[in-house]
């Protein structure tokens, strides 16, 4: 059985090919990298590196070559995913490649987020393809929240455009076990699994975590996402990324974060992380 990952030496993708590791031989695992010098740690495990580049479309077939499960980890190109999925898709077609799973956007059928249109038309591709698939609609990661917890509790005020919306965020880790598990078990094929965490917060509640894990005080301030489009681009953020954040929040004030999907859970077999404890141990680091 061989398994291949795209993105491997990603933020997801390295998650993914550890928790692979707690069921599967190394031998059992395909990098699929477009960089191998980012790739060494992988060699060193004794996972094979395939060179994977969605521009290069000589690439991708060959690759492919021999794989019996594909997890395709949605691209990180706004914009220009739909074409490169694409091109992995009818890659996988060409080398026969049985099964595909894709990390995708949790209810990307009706959500309204911006990033949903790309993932909804990569679904479509890979429900019309023939091949047999699982669709894991992940939700935000934890992580997405926690990159600046310190500058926060310096200065007392997390900004956001959520108001009071519900986020069934869950971490990185947490996903990556869960792609692991499909990928390594039976029972999930032409599957979707909505996916998101056991417990939800609001940004109110995020600024609590902070104060209580800081010792400092920490409140939420809701501000336009006008105004929080300025701040995040004048704190340097690249235009599409500031897009990205802002978008989430509004969308968040709406519902569109929260769910009471407990298919994460069950896939886990536990309940998922709570971004609160993640914020305590970034304070106690």
């Amino acid at each position: 059985m061989k398994i291949a990952i795209t993105g491997a030496t990603g933020q997801l993708g390295h998650f993914i090919i550890e928790a692979l590791l707690e069921h599967v031989s190394a031998h059992n695992i395909v990098a699929l990298v477009r960089n191998h010098a980012k790739a060494k740690s992988l060699k060193t495990l004794g996972i094979e590196l395939r060179h994977f580049d969605y521009d290069q479309s000589e690439t991708l077939v060959p690759a492919l070559i021999g794989i019996d499960k594909l997890l395709l980890i949605s691209a990180n190109e706004i914009g220009r995913r739909t074409p490169q999925h694409k091109a992995v898709i009818e890659a996988a077609q060409r080398a026969k490649v049985p099964y595909i799973a894709y990390t995708s956007l949790l209810n990307a059928d009706k959500s309204p987020l911006g990033l949903a249109q790309e993932h909804r038309e990569t679904e479509t591709l890979i429900t019309h393809s023939g091949l047999t698939y699982t669709l894991l609609r992940n939700n935000w990661y934890n992580e997405n929240y926690l990159a600046n917890v310190q500058h926060t509790a310096e200065q007392g005020i997390l900004y956001g455009s959520a108001k009071d919306g519900k986020i069934s965020s869950a971490s990185r880790q947490d996903y990556a076990e869960a792609a692991a598990k499909v990928l390594t078990s039976e029972g999930h094929n032409n599957k979707t699994y909505e996916l998101a965490g056991s417990t939800s917060f609001t940004l109110s509640n995020l600024a609590n975590y902070i104060a209580d894990a800081s010792g400092k005080f920490v409140k939420y301030e809701n501000i336009s996402p006008e105004d929080y489009t300025t701040a995040l681009t004048q704190a340097g953020l690249p235009e599409k990324l500031v897009e990205v954040i802002v978008d989430a929040d509004v969308q968040a004030a709406k519902g569109a974060m929260f769910s009471d999907s407990k298919d994460l859970e069950n896939l886990l077999g536990r309940k998922t992380t709570f971004i609160q404890d993640q914020v305590k141990t970034l304070f106690e680091s």
